[in-house]
């Protein structure tokens, strides 16, 4: 029976799979209470679709894939940044159009010009073939991502929570502001490999979503944000190998089962309360 339950770690492909889990469940859980807090949940599901055509355009000239995918994340934020702010149409009305279009043009150049790169793993991720190299590219992505969140974080709450106050207060709110767009795109090009662009999303959101239900303080949101993402990426990818599925929506269907569970338990409380 131990066997049994210990046999996935003997295999390489697994360790791996596990090991990226464990690099990429920090930075974007942390980052996914920012998100939550700020109201760019939309965000985050705008950017991981549009770095589709960077990704392609890097395949085509010889450039890193990852390079691409941060390029094109970058300049989907700062046009629809600077769209919101100099038109009459809403943020969210903005990042709809512009992550469409960025994904549209991805999905044209992808079929028009012959490639060797395998689009359902760009989109959905390909944790079972994880490389030394890809586990690099996202440890020295997460680590100062990670340390950034943790070292900043109560000077990116407020500035989350009111950035009228964030101004008084002295912050630089303009940097704060594209720092996180930064942060949000290099994010999402260390999970690229893991979960690909659609998935993305799901850690992008989900755990700080949970987090919220759970806790009070935004310290321990940010605590908890991290177990629980850790944990559904740990589970999700050891229970892929027994069920023969895809680690990626694995993870997410667990990442959404205890959101549910989170919102039963929020709602019961607050029907005892009242």
């Amino acid at each position: 029976m131990i066997e049994q339950l210990l046999l996935p770690l003997q295999f390489g492909f697994m360790q791996n799979a596990l090991l990226i889990a464990v690099i990429v469940s920090v930075p974007t859980a942390l980052l996914s209470c920012f998100l939550v807090l700020k109201g760019w949940a939309l965000m985050g599901d705008a950017v991981s679709h549009a770095v589709l055509p960077g990704v392609v355009i890097a395949h085509i000239l010889g450039a890193p894939l990852i390079l691409g995918a941060f390029l094109a994340g970058m300049v989907t934020a700062l046009v629809t940044g600077f769209l919101a702010d100099n038109s009459r149409v809403k943020r969210d009305t903005v990042m709809g159009v512009v992550f469409s279009g960025m994904f549209g043009l991805g999905i044209v150049l992808f079929t028009a010009i012959p490639t060797d790169l395998h689009l359902d793993h760009i989109l959905f991720g390909n944790m079972l073939g994880v490389g030394a190299q890809d586990l690099q590219t996202a440890f020295w992505i997460a680590l100062p991502v990670s340390a950034l969140l943790v070292l900043r974080w109560k000077d990116l709450m407020l500035h989350a929570f009111d950035p009228a106050q964030a101004r008084v207060a002295g912050l630089p709110v303009g940097l704060m502001h594209y720092g996180l767009l930064t942060i949000l795109s290099l994010t999402i090009v260390a999970t690229l490999t893991a979960t690909g662009l659609i998935l993305a999303v799901g850690l992008l959101i989900a755990p700080g979503a949970i987090a919220f239900l759970l806790v009070r303080s935004f310290g321990w949101m940010l605590v908890v944000s991290v177990l629980v993402c850790m944990g559904a990426m740990l589970a999700g990818c050891y229970a892929s190998f027994f069920l023969d599925s895809a680690p990626a929506p694995t993870i997410v269907l667990i990442l959404t089962a205890i959101f549910v569970l989170a919102f039963l338990r929020r709602s019961l409380q607050q029907r005892r309360a009242a």
